[in-house]
């Protein structure tokens, strides 16, 4: 925040925040109508927020259940229509936005495995992405914020089917978990340009200024047991180690003798390698996650270290069912 005539600069305006309201309804459809012929038909109330989520959920809830619809759980009765896709990939782009109408992406972050619909790994660049496809997704990320004339910081989501065919989700109007790999394959140090934005300065770089170098990952240590269909694990935390070295960050705020309260998300630590190629960045990142030590608390370390190793991942053939689909004993309810 800033402090101007006693009163406080918020940092993302108003209007970003309006966005979500309107961005899975009216801006999908105006946006990607003219960069892009598929649009996400599916049934969901419009006042729900719920986004794209859980599109098949959401349907069969509706037809199993006609007395009671999807929109009597809230306010609105109006419906959208979005189309399910199956097994995607989660694909989102970096913006940032100033207030006098310049907008750029800082490239893609490939967010697609998850458990029960939480990223668990980003990378930057996606494996899955060209430079033709590439282009036209981050043309079509900043022509979404430039219709809302958006200011700020923020993230521009999509689903990537196995076609090359993307959809629009939502913009997250703030900056997430996973900015840190951007920052490391853009060299552009995105806390301080929202700051910038928000005290009224304009961007201090361009699109074409934009350059991605190398490869980075991301992978969140949770308190959490995977074995449990990784139900949370609060606790104090006995001992810990945590391992660094070149192309290696982590971000964190744990210590020996720090309690994880049980009213937040488990999410303890941000563990990032970056290197020339993905290939050794997952090697880096095995490595550094063989040599983490947390004990006195139940987390998902061994769990991730686990899919750094599996031959799918490794060749980059993942959508948001990996961990489904590789690792079902873990997802039993």
């Amino acid at each position: 925040m800033q402090a101007k005539d006693n009163k406080m600069e918020h940092i993302g305006k108003i209007v970003a925040y309006l966005i979500l309201a309107i961005n899975a309804f009216f801006v999908g459809t105006l946006i990607l109508s003219a960069y892009s012929p598929y649009l996400n038909p599916k049934l969901n109330p419009l006042s729900s927020g719920l986004g794209l989520a859980f599109p098949l959920f959401l349907i069969l809830s509706y037809q199993q259940d006609t007395e009671q619809p999807p929109s009597s759980l809230f306010f609105l009765l109006v419906m959208y229509i979005e189309k399910y896709i199956e097994k995607p990939r989660h694909i989102e782009f970096q913006i940032l936005a100033d207030k006098y109408g310049n907008t750029i992406h800082l490239g893609e972050r490939d967010c697609s495995i998850q458990r029960n619909h939480q990223k668990l790994v980003e990378e930057s660049p996606s494996p899955a992405l060209n430079d033709e496809l590439r282009k036209r997704m981050g043309d079509t990320a900043v022509a979404v914020a430039k219709a809302v004339n958006y200011e700020n910081a923020g993230t521009v989501e999509f689903l990537l089917d196995k076609n090359d065919n993307y959809y629009f989700m939502e913009v997250n109007t703030r900056i997430q978990v996973e900015h840190g790999i951007t920052e490391l394959v853009t060299g552009v140090d995105l806390i301080k340009e929202q700051i910038k934005i928000a005290a009224g300065e304009s961007l201090g770089i361009k699109q074409e200024d934009v350059r991605i170098h190398g490869a980075a990952m991301e992978i969140r240590i949770n308190a959490e047991n995977p074995e449990k269909n990784f139900a949370p694990n609060p606790g104090t935390i006995k001992n810990i180690h945590i391992p660094g070295g070149n192309g290696v960050r982590i971000d964190t705020a744990v210590y020996s003798g720090y309690t994880i309260p049980p009213f937040y998300d488990s999410m303890i630590m941000k563990v990032m390698t970056y290197a020339n190629d993905r290939k050794t960045v997952i090697e880096k990142m095995r490595s550094v996650l063989g040599e983490i030590i947390i004990e006195g608390v139940t987390t998902n370390t061994d769990f991730m270290y686990d899919i750094c190793q599996n031959e799918k991942f490794i060749k980059g053939d993942v959508s948001t069912d990996f961990i489904p689909e590789e690792y079902p004993q873990v997802c039993k309810k």
